[in-house]
């Protein structure tokens, strides 16, 4: 027995030592900055969010989420919700909501009634948030087929069940019109002029899916019809569409291309017009993760050619490749609402995996945009919290019941992240923009970094992502040398997300995974999930414009060096 003994702490040793020697054997990856180096602004694009259940705004936990969201900004968050005109008295459910804005009476006319709109607006507005607002869904009294109109769909149901009588075309496309009109009438004298002036309107969603149930022609009516309404009400308003899905699907990309020339080419359904109102261009991007050999394998590429061929499809139209464009929706994958319970392929939600695929997305965007020299105005995470549902049922949420996860502390890591992007280089890089854009993160796992300046210091986020979550992927030893650095004395806030640091989500697993935690229980939760520092911040002198640190980043890891000079 002892020789077995002896040989079991052999072999432990054996294979400890292998996976120290593989650890210490990793390349260390050189991260090269010049501050001097500009490549553009550091535009806040990632200050976008949108969910399915518009009546969870104001709810308890809605509110503070969406006041930490507002927090973590130093410019309003625009927020994107579904459903503002769908009929019903405020009732909520997943990928459901309601507001009874339009009713008729027993004459068929028309009944407006804001109550539940304007608490909505009112809780974006109270934070410093503004709504992109969305012109959709269909009203049960002007729905072409008003019924079955209220859906009940759950996780594991069907997603086609969703699609009732709030998808289809206004019975009268006038009727419709007034609506829109006295709407934005109705905000711009609740709020102003001058407020309303710096909203966005967009008409629906994901037309070219189930969410519409009419023809493409039907929706260039819709469109035409409610830009014109808005205008009429006002006429400075910033208008736009079509939100269709990710054009790296050919039948999306037709969309996209068919409605920016009807836009170029067409007189408008409404007006018998040309010069059909267009402001801002919105198409959707999306990931594709799935289960490989029961743990899930993300696909970062999918998503960024999704980005990729909409902003090829911009950049084609000469009249409109300065527009604006807003990635409505841009997620690892299409279904907020659909959990881990009943979609295991969801399971990188939670933890680390969703933070550090978001930190290198979020970098690519501002690459793909740069390359095919377009505006990326802005880039909607669709996620952000369910009402009374489990602890971490695995929803793509920014929070579980009021406690944040890991991935909304790389939103607070941009942002501090302002000024102008500056260059980064690698000596040894394993992917570029373009790389991960056309094979996702399959090899190597990606190390890189965004970095900006600003008057009176310097930022730089660094991940170390992999589509695999296989967490027994040994640290990446990282080596950052920045040069243009002023001489004299600066200091250095080093703030990291893994699985010790910024994370409730391993906290809530050592706690046994609680479903009914204790008060005690929930502070704690409450306090892990901030951004926390690595180490305490650090002065350091430099006398020759430059400065090189060195650290470990574990796997789907993300540090954030924050630098202030004197």
């Amino acid at each position: 027995m002892k020789i077995l003994k002896v040989l079991y702490v052999l072999i432990i040793m054996v294979g400890l030592s292998s996976m120290i020697h593989a650890q210490e054997s990793q390349k260390t990856v050189a991260i090269n900055i010049d501050l001097n180096s500009e490549v553009g602004p550091m535009k806040p694009i990632w200050a976008w969010w949108g969910y399915d259940e518009p009546n969870y705004t104001y709810m308890k936990d809605g509110k503070k989420l969406l006041s930490e969201i507002s927090s973590l900004s130093p410019v309003p968050v625009y927020v994107r919700a579904h459903s503002l005109l769908v009929t019903g008295e405020g009732t909520h459910g997943l990928k459901w909501g309601s507001t009874n804005a339009y009713t008729e009476d027993k004459k068929g006319r028309p009944v407006y009634d804001w109550t539940i709109v304007d608490r909505i607006f009112d809780t974006y507005v109270e934070r410093g948030m503004k709504p992109f607002a969305q012109i959709g869904f269909m009203p049960q009294a002007l729905s072409s087929k008003p019924e079955p109109y209220r859906h009940y769909w759950y996780p594991g149901a069907p997603y086609e069940e969703i699609y009732t009588g709030w998808a289809y075309p206004p019975s009268d496309y006038k009727k419709w019109a007034e609506l829109i009109y006295q709407w934005v009438l109705h905000c711009v004298k609740r709020y102003g002029k001058q407020e309303v002036e710096s909203w966005y309107w967009e008409v629906w969603n994901e037309p070219n899916i189930g969410y519409w149930q009419g023809t493409m022609e039907e929706y260039f009516m819709l469109y035409d019809y409610s830009v014109d309404a808005v205008r009429r009400a006002l006429p400075t308003a910033k208008v736009g569409g079509p939100e269709t899905t990710g054009p790296g699907w050919d039948k999306a990309a037709d969309w996209l291309t068919s409605f920016l020339e009807h836009i170029r080419d067409d007189k408008s359904y409404a007006t018998g017009k040309r010069g059909i109102p267009l402001d801002f261009i919105t198409f959707h991007a999306k990931g594709s993760p799935k289960l490989v050999d029961n743990r899930v394998q993300m696909n970062l590429g999918t998503q960024l050619r999704d980005i990729s061929k909409g902003f090829e499809i911009v950049s084609s139209f000469p009249e409109f490749k300065d527009l604006p464009i807003i990635i409505g929706e841009s997620d690892p994958e299409g279904c907020a609402a659909c959990s881990v319970a009943d979609y295991p392929q969801n399971d990188y939600r939670n933890g680390t995996m969703y933070a550090s695929y978001t930190s290198a997305a979020f970098a690519r965007k501002y690459q793909l945009a740069d390359h095919y020299g377009v505006n990326l105005l802005g880039a909607v995470t669709w996620g952000f919290e369910f009402e009374d549902q489990p602890w971490f049922a695995g929803f793509r949420d920014m929070a579980t019941n009021g406690v944040d996860k890991p991935v909304l502390n790389v939103f607070r890591m941009f942002g501090m992240m302002e000024g102008q992007r500056v260059e980064v280089v690698q000596d040894n890089l394993a992917y570029d923009f373009l790389e991960v854009r056309d094979q996702s993160v399959r090899g190597e796992q990606d190390v890189n970094a965004i970095a900006a300046r600003s008057e009176r210091g310097a930022t730089v986020m660094i991940w170390n992502y992999h589509d695999h979550d296989n967490l027994m992927m040994p640290a990446s030893s990282v080596e950052v040398l920045l040069s243009g650095v002023p001489k004299g004395r600066l200091l250095i806030h080093h703030y990291r997300v893994d699985q010790e640091n910024s994370n409730s989500y391993t906290l809530w697993k050592e706690m046994g995974e609680p479903q009914n935690p204790s008060e005690s229980q929930i502070a704690a939760l409450e306090k892990a999930g901030q951004l926390e520092l690595l180490e305490v911040p650090k002065w350091r002198l430099v006398e020759d414009n430059q400065l090189r640190l060195s650290f470990k980043l574990p796997v789907q890891g993300i540090s954030l060096l924050r630098l202030e000079w004197e």
